[in-house]
C-alpha cells in the first residue's frame, strides 16, 4: 500500500524541476518568468543527454526532511505548467518529488556590480544556495547557463576572485 505525500510544511509561489539529481525551485512575482525558465532549463537538459522533470508549477509544497528540503507540486496541478498567454498545458517528463539544492530568485533589478550574486537563503531552518536574476539577465536568455554554473558548487573560491566568461557573437546585443 503505497502512503500519500506529507502534509507540506510550507506552500510557496514558486516553479520547481529537477535536473539530474538536483531539484531548482524558482521564485518570482506572477509574470516573472518562473514557468519559462523552468522549460529552458528542461529544453537545455534535453539538448545535452541530460536528465530533467517538472516537478510542479504555481503552488509548490515544501517540507524538511532529513536536514534537506523536499519539493513537491500541488496535485490539482500536477503535470500541468502554464504558459503566459497559452494558459495551463501538460507537461513531460514529471517528477513527484526533488530534493532542492538551488533557489533561483527572479527580482526586478540587481546592482550593476553586485558583492555577491550568489548566497544561501534559509528554507525551513535548512541553507540552501541561492542566486539571484534580474530582468534584464532574463531577458537575454542568460538565465539557463547561469543557474546551471550556480548547481555546480564553488566553494573553493573566494567570491569576487574571478570573472564567469560568457560567449557571444561579436555585434550581438548583451
Amino acid at each position: 500500500m503505497e502512503r500519500p505525500p506529507p502534509v507540506p510544511a510550507l506552500t510557496v509561489h514558486a516553479t520547481c524541476l529537477v535536473l539530474g539529481e538536483a531539484g531548482i525551485l524558482i521564485r518570482g512575482e506572477s509574470g516573472a518568468g518562473k514557468s519559462s525558465l523552468a522549460l529552458a532549463l528542461l529544453d537545455r537538459a534535453r539538448q545535452e543527454g541530460g536528465y530533467g522533470a517538472l516537478v510542479g508549477d504555481d503552488r509548490i509544497g515544501l517540507s524538511p526532511h532529513h536536514g534537506r528540503v523536499v519539493a513537491r507540486g500541488h496535485p490539482a496541478l500536477h503535470g500541468l505548467i502554464e504558459i503566459r498567454g497559452m494558459g495551463l498545458v501538460r507537461a513531460s517528463p514529471l517528477a513527484d518529488a526533488a530534493v532542492i539544492r538551488l533557489v533561483v530568485d527572479l527580482v526586478g533589478t540587481l546592482p550593476r556590480l553586485p558583492d555577491t550574486p550568489m548566497d544561501s537563503v534559509d528554507v525551513l531552518d535548512v541553507a540552501i544556495r541561492r542566486i539571484m536574476l534580474d530582468r534584464n539577465i532574463r531577458d537575454r536568455a542568460l538565465a539557463p547557463g547561469l543557474v546551471l554554473d550556480a548547481l555546480i558548487p564553488s566553494a573553493s573560491v573566494a567570491p569576487r576572485t574571478h570573472l564567469r566568461t560568457v560567449s557571444c557573437e561579436f555585434g550581438s546585443p548583451i
